[in-house]
């Protein structure tokens, strides 16, 4: 497959900061068909050492870090470990939350039950924090910043879910109403920043949501 739909943002000797389209896997997953995917396209296209870092859910689109080489990969996998990046999602949300930001603290785990669902879970969910803050209010949603201090799977789909605003266009969480009111999850990697492995620098990367 191509890179076509792969915009490169940056690239230098260490990393590759690459917008990833929806419906992109970030890595091959299990089956014979869904081998396509972002890491593979890169290697097969100009990139062969590239390393993936951290992913983004098959239908999030935007930033995604990857190493170039095997130092770079286990310096930047440790700064993701250790938190010391920092992350913003910019997400279509169904409703009008009350407040102009917020943040929502609720324990997740995976419901085996409902695969590929995560739900709330106090006893036996792992800590989870995200932040919101509405940007703009449009009718029946409104855009947010979404920026997530932990990362787990599903968390910012399901933790504005848990506050009654699920993202539109979600075929996991969202109901009727917010599914049909986009064509695709809106939910978008807007910004990632990092300290850069070799020269020290602390980088900072930006890309507008498509929708």
């Amino acid at each position: 497959m191509p890179l076509s739909n792969v915009q490169i943002i940056h690239q230098d000797a260490a990393v590759l900061v690459v917008n990833k389209p929806t419906l992109l896997l970030s890595v091959p997953g299990r089956a014979d068909d869904n081998k396509d995917c972002l890491i593979t396209r890169l290697q097969e296209n100009g990139y062969p050492e590239a390393r993936i870092v951290h992913r983004l859910d098959w239908e999030t689109s935007g930033i995604i870090l990857l190493a170039r080489d095997a130092d770079t990969h286990r310096e930047l996998s440790r700064q993701f470990h250790d938190r010391e990046t920092e992350k913003a999602y910019t997400a279509l949300a169904w409703g009008q939350p009350e407040l102009d930001s917020g943040s929502i603290d609720l324990p997740l785990r995976y419901d085996p039950p409902t695969k590929p669902r995560h739900v709330v879970d106090h006893e036996l969910g792992k800590h989870a924090l995200t932040f919101w803050r509405v940007l703009e209010r449009c009718g029946d949603w409104c855009r947010v910043e979404l920026t997530p201090i932990t990362g787990r799977s599903h968390q910012l789909r399901v933790h504005m879910l848990s506050i009654g605003h699920p993202l539109l266009g979600d075929g996991l969480y969202a109901h009727e109403q917010a599914l049909a009111a986009w064509p695709r999850l809106c939910l978008h990697a807007s910004m990632l920043s990092f300290t850069h492995p070799q020269t020290g620098e602390r980088l900072r990367f930006e890309c507008p949501a498509p929708f």
